[in-house]
């Protein structure tokens, strides 16, 4: 535990550290969407209950192995801050999870479903050399099981990760791939080699694992409706720099 109670850190000293730390724009930002999440929520009659941030305390408790109230005290002043302190930061987090549910709940099912082959995934393998010459030996070689992709990718990728993972990429969205690539892969057939492509990265060879078609799950929910929320915030701060009044 650190007691800095002694140190005596004046506030200038914070914002100057802040700003060599190129931390001070943020931390404004934060104050800023604060500033707009509570004026929207009083505007739309949205406030958190005593019991809602009681169960958040208890759930935060329960994650950080807090079980009892001594631990909890011990906690709160290795972090300085008081039970106020944390109940204020619990409020702020609740109400800016009520807010999303407010404005945008009913919104992200349709945006699901306009950008839904944007949310299609794939487990993708991938090789990049840098010669096309061998990315068309290597092509061949596959086809004619001379080599497998898998010993491919660990002998000649250009990434070491990616030759430690054998060339496993991973779950990947549609839009994390560039739109040429992402319409080879995704008209590919699984496990088939897909002919070198040329990037400013290099050459590439693909492999499709698996195809996971787009649904609308509680995580994805939770990114859409995060995302719409994120924008929105980012939109009215801006509004409050250059205007000093929050939009309505």
């Amino acid at each position: 535990m650190n007691d800095f109670s002694q140190a005596a850190i004046e506030t200038e000293e914070i914002i100057e550290l802040l700003k060599q730390e190129l931390q001070f724009k943020q931390t404004c930002q934060r104050v800023l969407q604060k500033k707009v999440i509570e004026k929207a929520a009083a505007e739309h009659e949205l406030d958190v209950t005593p019991e809602e941030i009681q169960a958040e305390g208890d759930r935060l408790r329960r994650e950080k192995r807090l079980e009892k109230a001594a631990a909890t005290i011990a906690w709160l002043a290795d972090m300085m801050i008081s039970i106020e302190d944390l109940e204020a930061g619990i409020r702020d987090r609740l109400l800016a999870q009520k807010l999303a549910q407010h404005l945008f709940a009913k919104d992200v099912e349709k945006v699901f479903v306009q950008n839904k082959l944007q949310f299609d995934q794939i487990v993708l393998y991938q090789i990049i050399v840098a010669q096309a010459e061998l990315a068309q030996e290597l092509y061949y070689q596959i086809q004619e099981r001379e080599i497998s992709f898998f010993d491919a990718a660990h002998i000649y990728d250009i990434d070491e990760h990616r030759r430690q993972l054998c060339g496993c990429e991973g779950t990947l969205y549609r839009w994390n791939l560039t739109p040429d690539i992402a319409a080879a892969v995704f008209s590919a057939k699984p496990g088939e080699v897909i002919r070198p492509i040329k990037s400013d990265r290099g050459y590439h060879l693909f492999v499709v694992e698996k195809f996971i078609p787009a649904e609308l799950t509680p995580e994805r929910y939770s990114e859409i409706l995060q995302n719409m929320f994120t924008t929105w915030l980012s939109n009215e701060v801006n509004y409050l720099l250059y205007t000093g009044v929050a939009s309505e």
